[in-house]
């Protein structure tokens, strides 16, 4: 009999009204992960800051239709994963979308996930670097979630299919923009506290193995930087900043292709972050050119790398494993998730 195979991809999640702004936003500051305090202190403060940052957060949205596309994008990648995994025809698949922040809620989708009495699960993070604030997070809200057991992916962050889907978005950006002559990519991240990675996150190893393997598949003579973007709080972030890096090459009189290393789907640090505030900071400080990559979305090559992954956690029932099927991570990162060797 055919197994019923259930893959969930994880995902931030976004508001889907103004109106769901300040309770995404409580749901975000609300998570331990976010914000290391013992409850009710932590929930008291997330209070405090989404009510601050309500206003602005929805002028943002604003600009995208009063919605974040977040969900949207994913379903069309699940439904792309789902055809493939299909076509490779050798378990009954169903992919699930499960969002940390907001619908559809992690435990709605494990209930739905038991409805549909899947035989096994595959948990499948849309996060490509592993970072407890992400992928930790959402694999932790699984846990609380289902009794199901569970095969799961912690990251993949370099693998063939994945980077040559961000390379294409790169030249494809390039092309777009007329082939300048020698640009500069910048790989924009999104930023952590600098302690998170003290304190053994190996999220920032992973974003410059990514940055490594897409690079490799560039022209040789492109020079190419990473930076970090959408800081939050006072706490000091990942540096350099991608602001910095605008200016520097500015500076320099060097354009730029900007491609968002870390995000797979259109959001809100895309296509208001990016496309918008950090256009127009180009444009006024004189950058002979600002293209940016688009995010990987459905690209075909990056759909083949998930379902790459789903065959792998497939192999290997109750297990976390990153894209090679052993630990990608040094030692000196204590809070990797995968305890093989």
């Amino acid at each position: 009999m055919t197994r019923k195979t259930a893959v969930i991809l994880f995902n931030l999640g976004g508001p889907d009204s103004l109106e769901s702004v300040r309770p995404f936003l409580f749901n975000l500051f609300n998570d331990r992960a976010i914000i290391d305090l013992p409850q009710p202190l932590r929930s008291v403060l997330a209070n405090v800051i989404s009510s601050r940052r309500k206003h602005a957060a929805q002028l943002n949205y604003a600009h995208m239709g009063g919605r974040s596309p977040i969900l949207p994008e994913t379903i069309t990648q699940a439904k792309a994963l789902e055809a493939k995994l299909a076509a490779r025809g050798d378990a009954d698949y169903k992919c699930f979308v499960a969002m940390r922040y907001w619908r559809p809620f992690t435990e709605d989708i494990a209930h739905r996930v038991q409805e549909w009495g899947a035989d096994e699960v595959v948990l499948l993070p849309l996060y490509p670097q592993f970072s407890t604030t992400t992928t930790g997070s959402s694999l932790t809200a699984w846990r609380k979630a289902s009794a199901l057991p569970a095969a799961a992916i912690c990251c993949h962050p370099a693998s063939a299919s994945f980077a040559r889907a961000h390379a294409d978005a790169i030249l494809d950006a390039w092309r777009a923009g007329g082939e300048p002559a020698k640009p500069r990519v910048l790989f924009s991240a999104h930023g952590l506290p600098q302690r998170v990675i003290e304190r053994g996150d190996p999220y920032q190893w992973q974003v410059e193995q990514s940055v490594a393997a897409v690079s490799a598949l560039l022209p040789p003579d492109w020079e190419k930087r990473l930076a970090y973007q959408s800081r939050v709080g006072p706490l000091k972030g990942l540096e350099p900043s991608t602001l910095s890096e605008i200016d520097a090459a500015a500076r320099e009189q060097i354009g730029l292709i900007v491609s968002p290393i870390a995000f797979v789907s259109e959001h809100i640090e895309t296509l208001v972050e990016l496309d918008i505030e950090y256009a127009q900071h180009a444009k006024t400080a004189g950058l002979p050119f600002y293209l940016r990559a688009k995010a990987l979305g459905a690209a075909e090559r990056f759909i083949d790398a998930l379902a790459d992954l789903v065959e792998l956690a497939r192999a290997a029932p109750g297990r976390i494993q990153s894209e090679s099927g052993a630990r990608l991570c040094p030692a000196a990162f204590g809070l990797c998730p995968n305890r093989s060797s």
